[in-house]
């Protein structure tokens, strides 16, 4: 029974995993995401930075989970993310895929990330709206049998978002819920954000920031069908019910 590791704090990720089907286990990366970006090579391409960013974390989380199932055959497991022992944690290194994630907006040549203050999302937003941007997904996929990686596939989606002028007394109560703040480009798609989307080009999933039909196409790559991934998650839910 192949289990799925998301290896993000995305809500919104996981809710579109599971609306899809799947019961991921969550392990949240500790990647210091300006660390990763800064030593990459000035001339990385924006697709190529998200993509980046996502295998780093993808390979920090397949690390904590191989290092989890080696501390298991010496003394009890280790806790996971939100600080539960759980006994089928060590396991998932036996079959289990891993994945990673990273969002950004592309707007004027330049990737913005979450704006964490009300000035940065003010600001973000004076800039993108009436206009168009792409929002850029990376997404890595790692294939962990008996302990060990043993497949890897990775790659960016590219949505383009189209967005409306909200007007000032919308604005500052858009930023005053707090939610710009906490996400890529300052807005959502499935959120309150989504009142200042026009319309998008691309796939909406990848938007919310975990494209299935990307995503799909990278299990594939590593040998694993969805068909697969649904049996284990009613297993699993079956065994808890």
């Amino acid at each position: 029974m192949t289990g799925f590791v998301l290896g993000s704090a995305s809500p919104a990720r996981l809710q579109v995993l599971r609306a899809a089907g799947l019961d991921p286990v969550v392990r949240i990366s500790e990647v210091d995401e300006d660390a990763v970006a800064a030593a990459l090579p000035s001339d990385t391409p924006p697709a190529g930075v998200v993509t980046a960013l996502a295998t780093a974390k993808a390979h920090t989380v397949a690390a904590a989970l191989i290092a989890d199932a080696a501390a298991s055959v010496h003394g009890p497991a280790a806790p996971d993310s939100y600080g539960i022992v759980s006994a089928r944690t060590p396991r998932l290194v036996d079959d289990c895929v891993v994945v990673g994630c990273d969002s950004m907006l592309l707007v004027g040549g330049v990737l913005q990330g979450k704006p964490h203050t009300p000035d940065v999302a003010r600001a973000r937003w004076a800039e993108m709206a009436g206009r168009s941007a792409d929002l850029l997904t990376g997404h890595c996929v790692l294939r962990l049998r008996d302990g060990a990686i043993v497949a890897d596939a990775q790659d960016c989606s590219i949505t383009t978002v189209h967005f409306a002028e909200p007007g000032p007394v919308e604005l500052d109560a858009y930023i005053a819920t707090g939610e710009p703040l906490r996400v890529a480009g300052a807005f959502t798609l499935d959120g309150m954000g989504g009142w200042f989307v026009d319309r998008i080009d691309g796939d909406p999933s990848s938007v919310i920031g975990i494209g299935l039909p990307l995503l799909r196409r990278l299990l594939g790559d590593v040998g694993i069908g969805i068909a697969q991934l649904w049996i284990g998650a009613q297993l699993r839910a079956d065994a808890i019910g």
